[in-house]
């Protein structure tokens, strides 16, 4: 047995994936409403994290004679981390770990591809609620505004600015989504693994894989249209563009969660061929 769990050392995490991914295919189903609704509060957290990201390069930039800029955007990457664990922790919802998880119960046979679909369909369409709220509620102030209002637009415009380069710019957006929730899913993978015990240790996990997504300048297809949200309703947006970069963001996601975090590990957890060819041989 003790050379078996060697072997596969990712059982547990298989295991309490498919547990998760029972609760949320039940609840798409039946609680649909409380779904949505959870869904929707995920989207809240990563609207105003993302915001106090800005908030954060923002006042750097403004001081002195801008040459903090660096230490903001460190620290708002940094704070936009705990994101992750607020979503995680209040069992919200959130489309990109959700990837990762239906994945896994493809792989085992424990889910069917139209239950999939509406498990993802239905966490997306509540980020979008939750984000749209954010964005009525920041249209509504001053925020938008000031020096953190010219942080959203030029990080905006940047996002955009990936189709001005054709196809290197479409396929350098689409590496950026799969590097984004690569480093979305590995966080995660740590936190249902069962090794890590301590939450603070969880949640270190958490913060540091949304760092580095945050700071390195990967996409994130939730976060992205959070920001497309609020800035439609401030300062308007090119929706043409908009739509095509998150398509390819989405798309990119669940390549980087779904298949090189959910797939690869449900594939390298899966015992079933090894059982068998010790049955075979304890038969001989």
């Amino acid at each position: 047995m003790s050379d078996q769990s060697a072997l596969f050392p990712g059982k547990q995490f298989i295991s309490t994936v498919l547990d998760a991914l029972e609760t949320k295919t039940a609840m798409s189903g039946g609680l649909a409403r409380v779904y949505l609704m959870r869904a929707a509060m995920a989207g809240v957290i990563i609207g105003i994290m993302y915001l106090t990201n800005f908030a954060v390069i923002a006042a750097f930039e403004s001081a002195g004679d801008g040459s903090f800029v660096n230490i903001g955007k460190i620290l708002g990457a940094m704070i936009f981390g705990f994101a992750l664990v607020f979503i995680y922790y209040s069992k919200s919802e959130l489309l990109t770990s959700n990837m990762m998880i239906v994945t896994i119960g493809l792989y085992w046979k424990r889910t069917t591809p139209l239950r999939s679909l509406r498990v993802l369909a239905m966490c997306y369409g509540g980020n979008i609620i939750g984000g749209l709220a954010v964005a009525i509620l920041v249209a509504g102030s001053t925020m938008a505004s000031g020096a953190m209002g010219a942080q959203l637009d030029a990080s905006v415009e940047h996002k955009l600015a990936y189709f001005d380069q054709g196809w290197a710019g479409m396929s350098d957006l689409f590496v950026r989504a799969i590097l984004c929730n690569f480093m979305i899913n590995l966080g995660m993978l740590l936190v249902y693994n069962g090794v890590i015990k301590e939450d603070l240790t969880k949640a270190i996990a958490m913060i540091m894989s949304v760092f580095v997504f945050a700071f390195v300048g990967f996409e994130h297809s939730v976060a992205n249209t959070v920001v497309f949200s609020v800035s439609a309703l401030t300062h308007g947006l090119d929706w043409g563009l908009a739509l095509a970069q998150l398509a390819i963001v989405l798309v990119g996601n669940f390549v980087g969660g779904g298949l090189l975090i959910g797939w690869y590990y449900a594939y390298a957890n899966d015992d079933r061929k090894y059982l068998r060819r010790q049955a075979a041989r304890d038969g001989q």
